[in-house]
């Protein structure tokens, strides 16, 4: 990389901040209360993923949490013997049943992890003071139905043979876990973020429940979750789950808001300095104001 093209980064990486601590400010002067930000990993993934945005957010003094699901990062049950969503996603439910009935927080969740804020939402909209989609699968009743699916599931067709698949029910049953070939993150998750994360991810990603994540059914006629502000962040040259699909479902469940991000599927990783700066932004522009 040349001085010039340092030079832009650094200049960009110093209006970003700048901007956060705009809106820090304005926090400040309006008496809005820094928010407790809890992240969501997506499918594979684990807490490991969002250590640039912890940092830049624990730096700006907010309060970060991030969660590993079951089945991944540090939690040592195997993917493959996950068969339902409520299981995999016990450890948010269990995070959230201990938070004190007048304290909220701000969900993220990135990609499968929209799936896991979709049901937090259902089933606690008092403690959500405001749920972000970052390129996620963001289904009101989860995959509900065909159309719910092919919204919702990211099409890599073209890319061939993507996964590694388990079979934990057996050969002639469907796949129970998978994780994207070795040989394609880069190329289909990361195609935008930097070689040392890459490298990284390379060696912490681990198998999706995928059969689990199929039995993400939300029931209808529970309009609680309505009552959740909803904001997107859409990423821009995604290879995983499409710009267009995105599009979908957003027209199918309008959020409060959409905001349109330079990124790669992972902007955690290729654009952390402007994601924190929407992160906030979104939660300020939903004036929660302290009690």
């Amino acid at each position: 990389m040349d001085s010039g093209t340092l030079g832009l980064y650094a200049y960009i990486n110093t209006q970003n901040l700048k901007k956060m601590r705009a809106s820090d400010n304005r926090m400040e002067e309006t008496k809005l209360k820094k928010p407790h930000f809890v992240f969501i990993h997506g499918a594979g993934g684990g807490s490991w993923c969002w250590y640039k945005i912890k940092c830049l957010m624990h730096n700006s003094g907010y309060t970060v949490t991030c969660i590993d699901l079951k089945g991944a990062g540090i939690d040592l049950s195997d993917p493959t013997k996950i068969l339902s969503f409520d299981e995999y996603n016990k450890p948010l439910i269990d995070f959230l049943l201990t938070l004190p009935d007048h304290e909220q927080v701000v969900l993220v969740g990135h990609s499968a992890g929209g799936l896991s804020l979709t049901d937090a939402s259902h089933k606690f909209p008092k403690k959500i003071a405001l749920a972000v989609y970052v390129a996620a699968t963001m289904l009101k009743h989860g995959f509900s139905t065909e159309q719910d699916v092919k919204d919702g599931v990211p099409d890599v067709s073209e890319f061939g043979d993507v996964y590694d698949f388990e079979y934990g029910l057996g050969p002639d049953q469907p796949p129970t876990s998978g994780i994207v070939k070795k040989e394609l993150e880069r190329k289909l998750i990361y195609n935008m973020s930097p070689p040392e994360d890459v490298t990284l991810a390379a060696m912490l990603l681990r198998p999706a429940p995928f059969y689990a994540f199929q039995k993400a059914k939300f029931k209808e006629g529970t309009e609680s979750v309505e009552k959740v502000p909803r904001v997107y962040i859409k990423t821009k040259y995604d290879r995983v789950l499409k710009p267009e699909q995105q599009d979908k479902m957003i027209e199918k469940w309008p959020p409060s808001n959409v905001y349109v991000i330079e990124s790669d599927h992972s902007p955690n990783f290729s654009n952390p300095f402007i994601l924190c700066g929407i992160l906030v932004n979104a939660y300020v522009s939903m004036d929660h104001t302290c009690t």
